[in-house]
Parts: C-alpha cells; structure tokens; sequence
C-alpha cells in the first residue's frame, strides 16, 4: 500500500479539521445534546468511515479494504468498552450533563494524540524488529484474561493516580461552570473539571496500550491502523449520549472484548512463527507450519463476537429485569364479567350516593 507524504499531511490535516469544527459547532456552548442530535451525528460518522473503507477497497485493494474494517470494529468495540469507563469518571467526579461533552472531547483528542504516538512506535519496532510480534501476541493474550476476568466496579475518581494528584495540587470542592481553574484570594485552585480531564487522560493511556498492539495484529500498514483509530473515536462523544443507558446493559461486553484480544493475540503469535527471526527459537528460522490466518475470517470472527456479545447482553438484562419486575395477579374472566354486570354497576352507583340524593 503506497502512501505518499502528502497523502499523510492531508489525512491528518482533515482529521484535525473534524475535531475542531466539534469544538466550535457542538462542544463550546455548554449543552446536553439531544437524543436526535446525537443520533444523525452518529450515523454520519459511521458512514463517512464505512465510506472510507470501500474507498480503500476499491483504489488499494480488497485485501487493505478487509483489513481496514476488521480494524475499524475492533477500535470500536474497544472505544465503547472505553466509553463505559468514562461513564464511571463522570459519574464519580459528579460532572454536570452540560458540561460532560467538553471532558470527552478533550479526552477523545488526548486518546488521539496517545493512540498517535504508539502508532509511530509501533511501525518502528515491526519495520525493524519481527521479534516484536510475538511481545504484542503475549500481551493482548495477558490483557483478554484481564478484560475477561476484571470488573468496571473499581473507581477511577478515588483511584491511587487520582489520590496522587489531589495530594499534590490544591482543588476545589466544587465545579465553576467549565472551567479548569479558579483563583481564590490569590492562590490557584484547580477545579473537578481538570481532575476529570487527567482522569480520562490516564485512561487514554491504558487503552491504548491495548488497542495498538490489537490493531497491529490485524494490518502492519500505519495508514490503516491511524485511520482506523480516527474514524473510530470520531463520533464517540455523540455516541456517549446516545447509548448513555445502553452501556450499563453490555454485560458481556468485557468478555467479548477479550474473546477479541485473545484471538488477535493468537494470530500475531502464528504470524510471528512464521516470519521467526529469534535464533533461540528453531535455530533462527521460519516456521512455515504456523498458519496465517486470512483477513476475510478475521473480518467474519470479530464481527460475529460483537454481535454474539451486543445479542446475549441484550438477552441476559431483559430477562433480568422481567425476574425484577413486580407479578399482578390475574383478573379471572368471571369475576371480570361479574363486575360490569348491571346488577353490580347498579350497587355501586347506589353506594356513591350523597345524602342529598346526588353522585359524588
């Protein structure tokens, strides 16, 4: 896949562009987007990046175009897993709805800048070192047993990172409006709003630690893997409004997730068989036996995970909330029938009677 520099400088100039008209359109003035604003801003964006893909497909090749969608749902699967995380720091730091929509755009653009960096790093170390492979196979394979295994109980706000930084910078009790900080007879106070931001911020940096090595795993092209990450943290914000309820509802969502990491983990650890270098390891060479595991299943596995985990999570708090929900007893037809006789009609307007001879 040949990319040129300028194709480099364009692609990153129109992301930039996006983010800032969000800013200057959407997030300035204080708001709570609405259900149906953030609706028609959520299909635009996943259909400018579907867009994209059959853009890839259709001038690279199918195979870049697979590995672009395998990638695209992969990063956004993990960014609504993110998404769920930024849900608990809000509710934490009690952030006003009007003013939740400035915390995720700057946290979705600090992500951004994060999952920029590690992208660079990253096709540094596979350019020159294969090894590399197989330290990213092993550490998707450590972080599915984590998303597998650990909870969202925990909370981000009292965390020891966000203990370290109250201990070291003078905070306000309270919020005032958006801003980050306020002076307070002569000294510099730092607001909730800008502990929220380092919050997220330190968040960020954990997910990306697991989404770049996930998406290396499916494309060693660095163009693929950038945009894949962009399209898939633009529209976020609107999507944190529009499924706020549905995230608590995403049950196997963690697990899904490391059904997803796991298998990328594999795939790389294969890949890194069959391109091996390592001299401690088959003397220094190949092993063709290890299979490479086509983009196309890749494609069908992680979408059918998703869709496996979004159904049952569906499934399991429906039936959940039917078993919660309080049981009427029956009304029997006869006694039904008995009522709207003439007889009891008769009974009861007679019992509603005044004393004066009028209806109550």
């Amino acid at each position: 896949m040949e990319i040129t520099p300028l194709i480099w400088i364009i692609t990153i100039a129109v992301t930039i562009a996006f983010f800032v008209y969000e800013f200057f359109a959407h997030v300035r003035k204080p708001h709570e987007p609405s259900i149906a604003e953030s609706a028609r801003w959520s299909i635009f964006y996943i259909s400018l990046a579907l867009l994209f893909g059959v853009g890839i497909g259709v001038f690279s090749g199918w195979t870049f175009g697979g590995e672009y969608f395998a990638g695209y749902l992969t990063e956004k699967a993990l960014s609504i897993d993110n998404l769920f995380v930024f849900l608990i720091v809000m509710t934490g730091f009690a952030v006003p709805k009007i003013y939740q929509q400035k915390v995720l755009m700057i946290g979705i653009v600090i992500a951004l800048i994060l999952r920029g960096i590690f992208i660079a790093v990253g096709a540094t170390l596979i350019e020159n070192f294969s090894w590399i492979f197989y330290l990213f196979g092993a550490l998707l394979l450590v972080l599915a047993y984590r998303q597998a295994f650990s909870s969202h109980e925990s909370d981000p706000a009292n965390g020891r990172f966000m203990t370290f930084v109250r201990r070291h910078l003078p905070v306000t009790n309270e919020y005032h409006e958006d801003r980050l900080t306020v002076r307070r007879n002569g000294t510099r106070f730092v607001t909730p709003m800008l502990l929220t931001i380092i919050a997220i911020g330190f968040i960020d940096l954990v997910f990306a630690v697991d989404s770049i090595p996930a998406i290396y795993g499916l494309t060693d092209e660095a163009y693929i893997v950038f945009t894949a990450n962009a399209f898939a943290l633009m529209g976020l914000r609107q999507l944190y409004f529009l499924i706020g309820g549905l995230l608590e509802r995403l049950v196997y969502l963690a697990q899904g997730l490391a059904v997803i990491l796991a298998f990328i983990g594999v795939k790389l650890v294969l890949h890194a068989l069959h391109v091996n270098e390592l001299p401690f390891i088959n003397g220094g060479e190949p092993m063709l036996w290890a299979p490479e595991i086509p983009i196309w299943f890749s494609l069908l596995f992680i979408a059918a995970t998703i869709t496996v985990a979004t159904v049952a999570s569906l499934l399991k708090t429906r039936r959940s909330t039917d078993a919660a929900a309080p049981s009427t007893p029956a009304v029997e037809p006869a006694a039904s029938s008995s009522l709207e006789s003439p007889e009891t009609i008769e009974a009861v307007t007679a019992a509603t009677r005044t004393s004066d001879g009028k209806t109550s």
